[in-house]
């Protein structure tokens, strides 16, 4: 999700899922016989997936979920799976594919396989009219309070790259948004993608993002170890589902705004 780089938090991930004893996983005839694919997304991740006003879970992933589904000609049972779950969820054969925000990364690629990617998710700047700032190395000044979250491993990475800048710490997504809203910092710097959706609150404000994008992680379904079949058939769906434009459509519809960086098909996955 947030976390790009290999951490203590991801290391737990992969020891969790290590002590799991690996379930045989479903096929993909066996999905269709049963009528059911079990969908791992996180019910605490707005707007991803979260629980709606009637309970009901709702997000972009939980459009995704019923679209492969619809596709498959079963039903989308979620399965709610915390950020630490996914991976080790998939091992023990409690879902059948995760979404939630899942990077693609070298070390849950030992325990899982990945389709082509589903979403990107790209640090990169927001702020206002009222910055200067072209790229994202002019906010190493004094004069630039950068807002983050307690406990996210960009809080470090910032110190490093941009010791010059003032920090404020907040305690969500919201707060880091209404932060700047409200003048009491000038910028964000993360994986600005999933804050997008905030900015509609304070509609007076003139937000922008920079162009000069730091990095892009590619985000994919999480499928079980040597699952080819159900692999295959994701990956030949997604590449319809870019082609057709469902994807960055769906993600308008939740996020506000195109994602920084889309996907661009390819046929020769």
């Amino acid at each position: 999700m947030l976390g790009k780089l290999l951490s203590l938090a991801s290391i737990a991930v992969v020891s969790a899922a290590l002590t799991l004893s690996a379930a045989e996983a479903r096929s993909l005839d066996q999905i269709i016989q049963s009528g059911t694919i079990k969908v791992g997304v996180n019910p605490n991740f707005p707007p991803m997936s979260s629980y709606g006003d009637t309970n009901e879970f709702q997000g972009f992933d939980i459009d995704v979920g019923n679209k492969i589904a619809e596709a498959l000609g079963v039903k989308a049972e979620f399965v709610p799976t915390e950020t630490a779950q996914r991976v080790p969820f998939l091992v023990a054969d409690q879902i059948d594919i995760s979404l939630g925000a899942l990077t693609r990364s070298a070390e849950r690629a030992k325990l899982i396989d990945f389709t082509v990617p589903l979403h990107t998710e790209s640090m990169a700047v927001l702020t206002t009219d009222k910055v200067a700032a072209t790229k994202w190395t002019d906010l190493d000044t004094d004069m630039v309070t950068l807002v983050n979250m307690r406990g996210n491993w960009s809080v470090d990475f910032l110190k490093d790259k941009l010791p010059k800048s003032k920090v404020l710490l907040v305690e969500s997504n919201a707060d880091t948004v209404r932060a700047i809203a409200q003048g009491r910092a000038d910028a964000l710097v993360e994986n600005v993608d999933f804050f997008m959706s905030f900015t509609k609150n304070y509609p007076d404000v003139k937000w922008k993002t920079l162009n000069d994008t730091i990095f892009t992680n590619y985000d994919c379904i999480g499928v079980s170890k040597g699952n080819e079949g159900l692999r295959a058939f994701l990956n030949t769906l997604l590449f319809d589902l870019h082609s057709n434009e469902y994807i960055n459509t769906t993600w308008v519809k939740w996020y506000g705004s195109p994602m920084l960086k889309p996907v661009v098909p390819n046929p020769f996955f």
